[in-house]
């Protein structure tokens, strides 16, 4: 189990139990007619790995990173552009009930928003918050070859 799953499985699964600026991706639903969660829809396993898998950051969000629709979106959108992440995948979840039931049955996750790096689901908002306070986020961005803008904000801070 990874770094990020593990983390995620241990800040979530209580709660479990009780690119950025670009036009957000289509390929939700030019994947098949009508949906479900069997066969090839928009809301099948097959088309949920194929988002999770075509980016090394992916999003699932209410609206679109210049216009989130919730507080949990825009905290996800802040947090990455914190970090400097502008070339990310999201897919707004509001315009295909079926995406967005499919991404819940696919992470085994309620709630959305909901990050993937590199495939691998690493939970919601408050998740990535809690990666983002402890410093695991600076860590699992450099996994995927991406520099925090954080570290080089660090730098300046400590030149004057």
């Amino acid at each position: 189990m990874s770094g990020v799953v593990r983390a995620a499985w241990r800040l979530g699964a209580a709660a479990v139990r009780g690119r950025a600026g670009r036009p957000l991706s289509q390929a939700a639903t030019a994947t098949g007619e009508g949906g479900g969660a069997e066969g090839g829809g928009s809301g099948s396993r097959e088309a949920m790995e194929r988002l999770v898998r075509a980016h090394p950051v992916v999003v699932f969000m209410k609206g679109s990173p210049a216009q989130p629709l919730c507080g949990f979106s825009n905290a996800v959108v802040q947090i990455l552009r914190l970090h400097g992440v502008e070339d990310y995948q999201a897919h707004d979840v509001l315009q295909d009930p079926d995406l967005r039931q499919g991404i819940k049955n696919y992470s085994n996750w309620p709630t959305i928003p909901q990050v993937y790096l590199n495939g691998e689901f690493v939970g919601g908002c408050d998740i990535l918050l809690q990666m983002h306070q402890n410093g695991d986020l600076v860590e699992e961005l450099k996994k995927l070859g991406i520099r925090s803008a954080l570290l080089d904000a660090e730098k300046d801070q400590d030149k004057k």
